[in-house]
């Protein structure tokens, strides 16, 4: 089960089942009422003026602009890729969004419309959002997101298997999907509202680390809860302490119920104060999200204009 790809030091973790269950459940315990405490006061921090116009700057480059319904059509891949390149056509000066995210089978229309922008396309993949099918056809989803031109990958990882503390099993899957995913960067979706505690999340967050995930993301957006702020904090603790034991970098994606620019900010603020500076670049760090974009312009205008313009100068998704 170990690969030859894993940071020295940590190989005889992923040995076998048996190595992999001892390393993570020898993780230290999440004190729940501290992590709770700390995300409520990080939350109370006060952003103003040219603060404030940074961080809401910084939370539009690192969306992830998304749409997955069963109702997706070719034509709001395009609108909404549209959007991802001018988020406020009226301000020229707005940032583009780090990605547009879809289902595989709507990625070449992403890709067609986002074309010489730099702005990445994202797909959701095995069986997004159950993750209930075999691994066969888990990896041709991946291969066929891969193949249509997706550069990045958000998998969902078998929650049942980790809740049965089949270890080996979730861990080989991720890796399986990261060698499917060629140049693609893997964000493994561990759907933190049915792991059911942080000592889980702590958990979970280590395995996909462990088996390669370059992002590890909250949840699918189809779950409550979705992301929350002490989740996330867990999650924030995870790759610094994975940045600190090998030297690498991996990111943090919260995903679902994130919608207003107060929200987004205390985001920003457990990203700084929680793994560091460093991570505050859409490298590192991404708001999986929709209607957010919305009110971080309406945000960005009043701060710029110094009045509220209203709902009806932006588009809606």
């Amino acid at each position: 089960m170990s690969t030859s790809t894993l940071p020295a030091g940590l190989d005889d973790a992923t040995r076998d089942d048996a190595s992999l269950r001892r390393f993570l459940h020898g993780l230290p315990g999440v004190d729940q009422v501290g992590v709770e405490a700390r995300a409520a006061s990080l939350g109370t921090r006060s952003i103003k003026k040219a603060a404030k116009l940074w961080a809401i700057d910084t939370a539009i480059s690192m969306v992830d602009l998304t749409t997955l319904e069963g109702a997706d059509t070719q034509g709001k891949v395009r609108a909404l890729a549209a959007k991802a390149k001018r988020p406020d056509p009226d301000r020229p000066d707005t940032p583009q969004v780090a990605a547009v995210c879809v289902y595989p089978d709507l990625v070449a229309t992403a890709v067609e419309s986002l074309r010489g922008t730099g702005i990445g396309v994202a797909s959701v993949a095995t069986a997004f959002p159950s993750g209930r099918t075999s691994r066969e056809v888990k990896l041709a989803d991946v291969k066929f997101a891969v193949a249509s031109g997706a550069t990045e990958v958000d998998m969902v990882i078998d929650r049942g298997a980790f809740l049965e503390g089949r270890y080996g099993q979730v861990f080989e899957e991720i890796q399986a999907v990261k060698a499917s995913c060629g140049d693609a960067h893997l964000k493994v979706i561990l759907e933190t509202g049915e792991l059911a505690t942080y000592d889980n999340v702590r958990r979970a967050s280590w395995l996909a680390l462990l088996a390669g995930g370059d992002f590890i993301k909250t949840s699918t957006g189809k779950v409550s809860p979705a992301a929350t702020l002490p989740v996330t904090h867990v999650m924030l603790q995870a790759v610094r302490d994975w940045f600190t034991t090998t030297g690498e970098l991996r990111g943090v994606k919260p995903a679902g119920g994130i919608r207003t620019t107060k929200d987004a900010i205390k985001y920003l603020v457990a990203v700084h104060e929680v793994a560091g500076e460093q991570w505050l670049t859409p490298k590192l760090f991404r708001f999986g999200a929709s209607s957010l974009l919305n009110d971080l312009l309406l945000q960005r205008r009043t701060q710029l204009d110094g009045h509220y313009s209203g709902p009806d100068y932006v588009t809606v998704d």
